[in-house]
């Protein structure tokens, strides 16, 4: 018995130890770990609201090259991409069926002429028989019937010939629409500028009839390009002419381009009774790097501000523990700074805030002041944990 007994008594001094040991660990472990804040500084920079909307790009000026008369196009030398000067050839529709009007007018136009001539020869003699039969008439030779059927006859001549020179005056015009048709069989470009569409291949026959078809679409210059945004009526009134805007596209999603608002248009565009207005955005496309057709992002500015105190949105939000939260509105209208390892709350007053950054306008801040925006507390577990509340000056 004497024995046992120092063997129950360590065991004993082991069970006690353990169990401290292990309050411990659970005190240690339950404890409130110290806060810990991240902060960002106080920069100078420029602050703006924006409002998006999605578009397409499209060249500033396309045209259509379509065709005035029907055919088969019998050949083309415009593709995609063709570069194109005015006047330049692209494309022929056969030009057989106008080429036969257009000889036959020439010669029904000959016709007239030679029947001018000829008509002409006889008011030539015509005066001659006229003359004569009025001298007889005066010499008592001559009937008075015969003196006015010569002058009938010779007023029929005049007459022929009149008829004759506009009837040339309608050959000359129908032999030159015919002409006209044949000339339009020849597909030229209106201006100068880039072959972005061809709708037509060679064997193909068109049809004008009330609707021209359109053959191909040339862009003038692909180094201006323009961006048409939906923006809704209830953000329409925030975007003015000559705003800055910048957009992104899916083939550049790493590339902002930028650009400046060239219209507002005033015609209202309704899909499934929601009201969209067309803002065209103006770009600068030197690299030819948009293309016609590409959706595009873009961001339209409605207000900004330029190298301005600013620091980020979410330190107006922010609130340490312990401290007395302001209701409503003016719990944006402050910020905390780290100062000597306190916090420090700052009354401000706010200008424009973009969701990002927020101009600060008054207040007690500099350049490089370490404001806070959010704690970050961790238990020795590593799980979140309540903080403790940290020294505040300035409540």
């Amino acid at each position: 018995m004497t024995k046992r007994r120092p063997w129950r008594l360590i065991a004993l001094a082991a069970a006690v130890a353990l169990i401290a040991a292990g309050a411990a660990a659970w005190w240690i472990a339950l404890r409130p770990q110290p806060a810990s804040y991240v902060t960002n500084p106080v920069t100078r920079g420029d602050v703006a609201t924006t409002i998006t909307a999605s578009g397409t790009i499209n060249p500033v000026i396309t045209v259509q090259v379509g065709t005035y008369v029907s055919g088969t196009i019998v050949s083309l030398t415009c593709d995609y991409n063709t570069r194109v000067h005015k006047g330049q050839l692209c494309a022929k529709i056969d030009p057989s069926p106008y080429q036969i009007v257009v000889d036959e007018d020439a010669a029904n136009l000959s016709l007239a002429k030679a029947q001018l001539v000829k008509d002409q020869a006889n008011v030539v003699y015509t005066r001659l028989a006229d003359g004569r039969a009025q001298l007889l008439l005066k010499e008592d030779s001559g009937s008075r019937d015969a003196a006015d059927l010569a002058l009938n006859a010779y007023d029929q001549a005049l007459a022929l010939v009149q008829v004759d020179v506009a009837t040339i005056a309608q050959r000359a015009a129908t032999l030159k629409a015919a002409q006209i048709n044949l000339n339009y069989t020849n597909i030229t470009s209106p201006v100068d500028g880039t072959v972005v569409t061809r709708n037509v291949t060679a064997g193909q026959t068109v049809a004008a009839s009330l609707q021209t078809p359109t053959l191909f679409l040339i862009a003038t210059d692909l180094t201006k390009m323009q961006v048409d945004t939906n923006v809704s009526e209830s953000d329409i009134a925030g975007v003015l002419q000559g705003a800055s805007a910048s957009f992104t596209v899916d083939a550049y999603p790493s590339r902002t381009f930028q650009g400046l608002v060239a219209q507002v248009r005033q015609s209202p565009i309704s899909v499934q009774n929601v009201i969209t207005y067309d803002v065209v955005i103006a770009v600068a496309n030197p690299q030819l790097l948009l293309r016609p057709g590409m959706t595009a992002t873009a961001a339209i500015v409605k207000a900004q501000v330029h190298n301005v105190l600013r620091v980020p949105s979410q330190a107006l939000r922010f609130n340490p523990a312990g401290a007395p939260a302001a209701a409503g509105r003016g719990a944006g209208r402050a910020v905390w700074v780290q100062r000597e390892g306190n916090l420090v709350r700052v009354p401000v007053t706010v200008g424009l805030n973009d969701d990002t950054f927020a101009e600060i306008k008054a207040g007690d801040l500099k350049v490089g002041d370490q404001v806070v925006v959010s704690t970050v507390v961790a238990g020795a577990s590593g799980r979140a944990a309540s903080a403790t509340p940290p020294s505040l000056r300035g409540v």
